[in-house]
């Protein structure tokens, strides 16, 4: 498959520097050894250069480089794809809608949408992964508590769950994060089940929502919270770290789309030994994931 190492801005316009360019390149990646029709299996196609289309010479099928993926109808022409994945990938902090916006000279609806297309395309690439061997597991909170509000698990704010993955050494490898309407046991269940490889060894708090789920599938360790103690170490650091992401780039945010931030925050943590290879990786997950509508998001 071909990848697309960039570093730089220079780099990035010397290998995209035309609409032509960046369509080369979906095909190549989409079809790295021969183009196979996904209708029939066939080899052989025309190419439909007025209308940008291949067609197969068997079935006649057509489709275009981006049918099928997150990419799917969209209006934009390849060129703003690619600058919009590049300027999310260049800057670890993140690129809000209003700075896209800016810099692509774009509605901000627009910029918005594509943005939001870009971290489904994230969510998608990290959901065909597990947490195993040792991970640490524990609750937080987005927004702002109000007046009346409660403070801790009672309280109104948004309530996520967060799970981190850690090397043999005790240092964080992977993070999952994922909105939820509350903190009962079926809740943590449920999480536990879709985000983390039956067998692993969970550590928690005390709080009683964990044991019965965690004592069914995993090996858990808990004891009570102790500020002083380096229980759940790595776990709050990654918390805070959201939080900044999240407040920083983005200024805060309501619950309705937290989750598709926290996935792009997941995404970037879970390679950020990747240093210039974030842009492939991210062109790879846009070229993968399904189509989404903005009916669908909103």
């Amino acid at each position: 498959m071909a990848k697309a190492k960039i570093i730089g801005y220079i780099q990035f316009q010397l290998q995209f520097p035309t609409e032509d360019a960046c369509r080369k390149h979906l095909f190549e990646m989409r079809f790295p050894h021969e183009f196979v029709c996904p209708v029939c299996g066939c080899a052989d196609y025309y190419v439909l250069s007025t209308r940008n289309l291949y067609q197969c010479k068997k079935c006649r099928h057509q489709l275009s480089v981006t049918s099928g993926t997150v990419m799917h109808r969209s209006h934009l022409p390849l060129l703003t794809w690619f600058w919009a994945m590049f300027l999310v990938a260049k800057d670890k902090r993140g690129c809000s809608a209003t700075q896209l916006a800016k810099e692509l000279g774009l509605p901000y609806n627009t910029a918005w949408f594509l943005l939001h297309r870009i971290r489904f395309a994230m969510s998608q690439r990290d959901d065909k992964y597990l947490l195993n061997g040792i991970v640490e597991l524990d609750d937080t909170y987005f927004g702002k508590t109000k007046p009346d509000g409660k403070r801790g698990r009672g309280t109104n704010k948004t309530k996520v769950v967060i799970a981190v993955s850690k090397t043999d050494d005790g240092k964080p490898q992977f993070v999952k994060m994922q909105v939820v309407p509350n903190l009962k046991g079926k809740t943590i269940g449920k999480f536990t089940q879709l985000n983390i490889k039956e067998g692993s060894i969970v550590q928690t708090d005390a709080y009683h929502s964990y044991r019965k789920p965690l004592a069914e599938k995993f090996s858990h360790q808990y004891q009570v919270f102790d500020a002083n103690s380096d229980l759940l170490h790595w776990l709050h650091i990654v918390i805070g770290n959201a939080k900044a992401f999240v407040n920083g780039t983005f200024h805060g945010l309501g619950q309705k789309h937290l989750q598709r931030y926290l996935d792009e925050f997941c995404y970037r943590f879970n390679r950020r030994n990747f240093k210039g290879e974030i842009f492939s990786r991210l062109l790879l997950a846009v070229v993968l994931a399904q189509s989404l509508t903005f009916a669908e998001l909103t």
